[in-house]
Formats: structure tokens, sequence, C-alpha cells
């Protein structure tokens, strides 16, 4: 791997490159071979890390209250353990590099991977978070994670090694590090293809790292998933039921849903915000206090519907299943309560808390769909997918992950709901995008001209650059 021609001075125009010069480099070759490569030992990682985080939920809320005596975890057991992530993550943010991390309530970020100095910060305060409680998901952590190692392997092994394909080589290691969690390596490769904004001729040539390492990721994750008997921790539902063929009135709801989600994305996404230049100024103290509205909103759940406050805890990954398969026994009224519960909880995980904003988002579609079809006109199948489509969208902005995350989720019958799925995506996607501040600057650019929070496309981070090969 060579270092490229020298950056353009302000004002040039570069040449165009040519893909197929680039693909038959030697240098790209050695891009592919170091993405396999690294696929092994990131996907393990990330394998172990997700492991870890589910071991400790286990043994904090099951494991730890039968220990001291209680039958049963009690619904206000959350609440101490939520004022200890709060405490743990306050000072990682304030004390070690890296921040913990990027901060939820700003999206999805998926550029700039950070140093490997920043790392330790980075999972200490997602394990915190996840396992004690947190309405957050591992995604980001591991997006960050498994760039984090890749650019650091890289740099051990190649110091002169040119930043951009240094870029690829760790978005690559991104690619391995999600590649089972959202059910579909396709799926992880479409969020980071379509969050970091590749495009172009040049699209392949920076995409293909990145399936290989996904690809070997994959792999890596249902070896050691049989392995160890512990599964791959990958998105998926077990019961779905059956869906006839979209009818008129489907549509109709599908629209409405879209709207609905719309405005309650951008709800979460306002308040959270709110919330978190709050929190910024006084860290210890209001990540503690947030912590402790999670856990009061969750006690709050249990003693209206008398579910298990964890119903409301948690990213909600592992309870799409059972809210789906349970859905002819949750009434439209506990939905509902249900949802603003989780909505409440998520927005103040996002304000203070590390973690990534997906699976909180697709439950609570999850959960405003099923409510939506205890009304006539809208099966259980249609709402679940339709809800979860369009609040993906409405939180991430990302429309194509966000169909084919509903869609491929539901199986063979995510096929029969994908129309549905695609318009209460676009009125969502249409929605949110009216409905969100304009950003300070001139033109409605932030700094620089970027995006919302100085961030790059849908609140990304830059994009990987093409490889210097």
């Amino acid at each position: 791997m060579s270092a490229g021609p020298p950056a353009e001075s302000a004002g040039t125009t570069a040449a165009p490159q040519d893909p197929l010069a680039i693909v038959r480099t030697r240098g790209y070759l050695a891009v592919l071979v170091i993405a396999a490569l690294l696929g092994v030992p990131i996907s393990a990682a990330a394998f172990g890390f997700l492991a870890l985080v589910s071991e400790l939920q286990s043994l904090v809320y099951d494991d730890l209250p039968k220990a001291l005596g209680f039958g049963a975890t009690p619904d206000w057991w959350a609440i101490p353990l939520l004022v200890i992530a709060g405490v743990l993550v306050a000072l990682t943010i304030r004390h070690l590099p890296g921040g913990g991390g990027h901060k939820p309530a700003e999206g999805l970020k998926t550029g700039g991977a950070p140093s490997v100095a920043a790392l330790p910060g980075v999972a200490i305060a997602a394990l915190a978070s996840l396992s004690l409680g947190v309405v957050l998901g591992p995604e980001a952590p591991l997006i960050a994670l498994g760039g984090g190692l890749a650019v650091g392997a890289v740099r051990l092994l190649k110091r002169d090694a040119p930043p951009s394909a240094v870029a690829v080589i760790g978005a690559a290691g991104s690619f391995a590090a999600i590649s089972e969690l959202l059910g579909s390596p396709l799926v992880g490769a479409f969020l980071l293809m379509e969050a970091t904004g590749l495009g172009g001729p040049m699209m392949g040539v920076v995409l293909v790292p990145g399936l290989l390492s996904a690809g070997v990721g994959s792999l890596t994750f249902t070896g050691l998933g049989s392995w160890t008997g512990l599964g791959t921790f990958s998105l998926a539902l077990t019961h779905v039921p059956p869906a006839d063929r979209p009818t008129l009135g489907e549509f109709a709801w599908a629209i409405l849903a879209g709207a609905l989600a719309a405005l309650l994305g951008e709800a979460i996404r306002r308040a959270s915000l709110a919330l978190q230049g709050l929190v910024d100024r006084h860290r210890l103290p209001l990540t503690v206090l947030m912590g402790v509205a999670i856990g009061v909103i969750a006690l709050l759940f249990a003693v209206i519907t008398g579910r298990p406050a964890t119903g409301v805890l948690f990213s909600g990954q592992e309870a799409l299943g059972s809210l789906l398969a349970d859905s002819a026994t949750n009434t439209g009224a506990t939905l509902i309560v249900l949802l603003g519960c989780k909505a409440l909880a998520y927005c103040a995980s996002m304000s203070a808390f590390r973690g990534g904003p997906i699976f909180p988002a697709l439950f609570l579609g999850a959960a405003g769909g099923l409510a939506l079809s205890h009304l006539p006109g809208l099966g259980t199948t249609a709402g679940f997918a339709i809800g979860v489509g369009a609040m993906a969208v409405a939180i991430l902005k990302l429309p194509m992950t966000s169909v084919l995350l509903a869609s491929l989720l539901l199986g063979a019958e995510g096929l029969d709901v994908m129309p549905l799925v695609i318009v209460a995506v676009v009125v969502a996607y249409v929605g949110t995008l009216r409905l969100a501040r304009r950003p300070a600057g001139p033109h409605g650019a932030g700094p620089h001209g970027a995006g919302p929070h100085g961030a790059g496309p849908h609140g990304a981070g830059p994009q990987p650059a093409t490889p210097a090969v």
C-alpha cells in the first residue's frame, strides 16, 4: 500500500479515479487480505463483548436478587443499579480519553474510528450502561470498538500506511463487529454504507473490503455461538404470524403510522438533546439523576400494568420476539403504556449514557404498530412491520436500512408486507426531515458545511476515503 497522490489544494478539482485501475493494483489486494484477516479477531472480540453484557445482565437482575433472598426480582431493583451505572458512566466520560464514545442523542455516528487510547473508555461506558438496564443498544459501541481495533492493528503492523487505506480498513473492522448483530451481515453493511454516505463509482471499491470482513465476521459469530452454546446474539424472531397480501386499508394505516412515528421520533430527539445539554454541564449528578428517572419510569410501568419492570429496561432486542409472539395477550392499553414508558426511558438514556439508538427505536415501533393492529383493518404482522420501519427511520434517518430491517426481520412474511413498510418509511422519513430544526449556519448547514451536530450525512462522521493503493 503506497501513499496516494498529494491532497488537492482548496478550490481545485481532484481528477476522477478509475475504480477498475484501483482494484487491479497489488495494494488493493493487500487491503482485502488485511480486512479478511482482521475480521476474525474483531468479530470474536465483538462476540465476547455481547456475551459479557448478557452474562452481567443475568447476574445483576436474576442471580443477585435470589442470592439476597428475594423470591423474584423486585420492581424497584433497577433504581440502585442505574444509580451505579450513572456514577460509572459519568466518571468514565469525565476522566478517560474519548468521552466514553459518541453521544446517542446525536444520532448514529459511524465515521472516524476512535484512537486505541479511547477504546477502554468506550468499552467501560457501554458495559456499565447496557448491563445495568439503560435503554440503549450495543451497535454504536461495537462499531467504534471494531473500527478502533482495526485501525490500531494497521498502525501497529505498518506505521506508514496511507490514511485512506487505514480509513477503509477501520470501516471494515466496524463491518465485522456488527456482522450478525442485526440479523444479517447484509443489513449491517447497508447500515454502515448508508450512514457514511457512500456513493458514486468508487462505492464498490470502498465497500468490498467491508463486505468481506462482515462475511468473515458472520462465520466467526456463527462458529463461536455454536461452540459456546450462547447463540450469535443476532436480531431474530422465532414466531411470526402469517401475513396476507396488503389491503387498501393497511396502506392507509401505513401512512398514519409513518406520520405518528415522525412526530414521536422528533419529540424524542429534541427532548434528549435538550437534556444532554444540561447533563454535559453537570455530568455526575445529572447522569445519576437520569439513571434514577429510568428506574422510576420502569417501576411505574410495573405498577400500572402488573408486568415486570424489565419490560421497559434494556435495548429491547431480546424482547422483540416475545412482544410479537404474545401480541394476543397484550391489550392496546398495555401497549400504549409500554410505548410511553419506553420512550421516556429511551430519551433519558440517550441524554446521559452511552450506547446505540437502533434497538430501542425498533422496540418502540413494534409496540406502536402492534397497538395500531388492535384497531380494525390492520393485521398483527403488518402492524409490527410498519411500526418497526417507520420508527427506525424516524430515529436513524436511514430509509434503505429501515426497510431492510423491518422486512428481513420477518423472514418470508416480510416479503408480503414490504410494500406497506416502504410506504410507512417514506412518510416517516419525509415527515422527520420536515419537522427537524434547521441547523445554524449559512444555508442551513452546521459549522464548515457539516450536517447537524457537525457530523456528516445522517449524523455520521467523515466518509471512509478511497484506499490509496
